[in-house]
């Protein structure tokens, strides 16, 4: 067994129901998650992430597979008694209990002295800088104290691994970048495993050492974020993690001809017959429309630092390019453009 592993997963499933009814909501599932490592479960609602996290948490039994944490299989165990804690959406603070008293609930519950439990709590409340709260209610706090207050009693009985299921999702815009930082933050001064499941890509990105990008009850790849942006393993993969332009093709002669006619000269990998095209916005660039790739602009979105092109080619494609808003005089909706694509970062997927 890999001392390594921190949850080691294999061939997981879950099924609600019997007969005709059942619900699949995981497939055979296995994944091997590091000590220590920051591990994040992407995918739309409903694509099984949310089911496995409870399964590793044991809120629910698996169907079929073993779950081991720390080369030991958990999978029958009760959720009380495993090293794991989960933070969840609905922080579930106790309204009567002031913050130094809701992150000591757990510890008290488990029977440990005062003198321990208080010197856990004023570490964890150190830890996520909310020391001179201690006193106040939790109606008295803002979401995001909200939120750290529930990751405090979280982290203080110093779990194995820490689950985290989508707990950003109810923090505006701004606060959740700000905790982005501060769970990464704090993962790293902690060292703790955490386990995150959100359908936020940008969260999944900012934050995570590796990803685990789900869809209809199947893992479908693993990877670091560089790896699953830059060398997606499928369309859905691709369309998933950030704006992604799809372009459909045939392999010529070691090339690949588009819709409009013109070839493309992209990395082929063995690839025959048809394929489609996977190109980010920012591998576009626009420029005068002298020879070759021609397009023409049919929506401007000024997005301050870059301006988002949507250009339509000869065949009826649209494509949407991504420009600093500064590294070109500015387009305008009608023009007549020239296309050029860094076929080096241009990703050949079967269809």
């Amino acid at each position: 067994m890999n001392t390594n592993i921190a949850v080691d997963a294999r061939n997981i499933g879950k099924v609600y129901g019997n007969g005709p009814s059942a619900v699949a909501a995981l497939g055979d599932v296995s994944i091997s998650i590091e000590q220590g490592e920051f591990f994040t479960l992407l995918g739309p609602s409903g694509c099984g992430k949310t089911t496995l996290l409870r399964c590793i948490a044991g809120f629910e039994t698996p169907t079929s597979g073993t779950i081991f944490l720390s080369g030991q299989d958990i999978t029958h165990t009760p959720p009380n008694q495993r090293p794991v804690n989960t933070v969840f959406q609905s922080y579930a603070l106790f309204p009567h209990l002031n913050v130094a008293q809701n992150v000591g609930f757990g510890l008290k519950m488990l029977g440990r002295p005062a003198a321990e439990v208080a010197k856990a709590v004023d570490r964890v409340l150190s830890l996520v800088k909310l020391q001179e709260f201690a006193d106040r209610l939790p109606q008295q706090l803002s979401g995001g104290q909200q939120q750290r207050v529930a990751l405090a009693r979280a982290l203080a009985p110093e779990p194995q691994v820490l689950l985290l299921d989508e707990p950003l999702s109810a923090l505006d815009l701004k606060l959740r970048k700000e905790m982005q930082s501060e769970l990464k933050r704090l993962q790293t001064e902690t060292g703790i495993t955490f386990i995150f499941v959100t359908h936020d890509q940008e969260e999944a990105l900012t934050m995570s050492n590796r990803i685990g990008v789900m869809s209809q009850g199947a893992l479908l790849q693993v990877g670091t974020p560089h790896e699953i942006y830059e060398h997606p393993v499928n369309r859905f993969v691709a369309d998933f993690i950030g704006e992604t332009n799809f372009l459909d093709g045939q392999v010529d002669g070691g090339r690949v001809r588009i819709g409009t006619g013109d070839m493309l000269d992209v990395q082929l990998s063995g690839q025959t017959g048809d394929v489609t095209l996977a190109i980010r916005p920012e591998q576009i660039q626009l420029g005068t429309a002298d020879a070759g790739l021609t397009a023409k602009i049919t929506e401007a979105t000024y997005m301050g630092t870059d301006t988002h092109y949507t250009v339509s080619l000869s065949d009826g494609s649209k494509i949407v390019a991504r420009v600093q808003s500064n590294s070109v005089g500015a387009f305008k909706v009608g023009d007549t453009v020239g296309i050029g694509i860094d076929t080096k970062a241009v990703q050949v997927l079967k269809t």
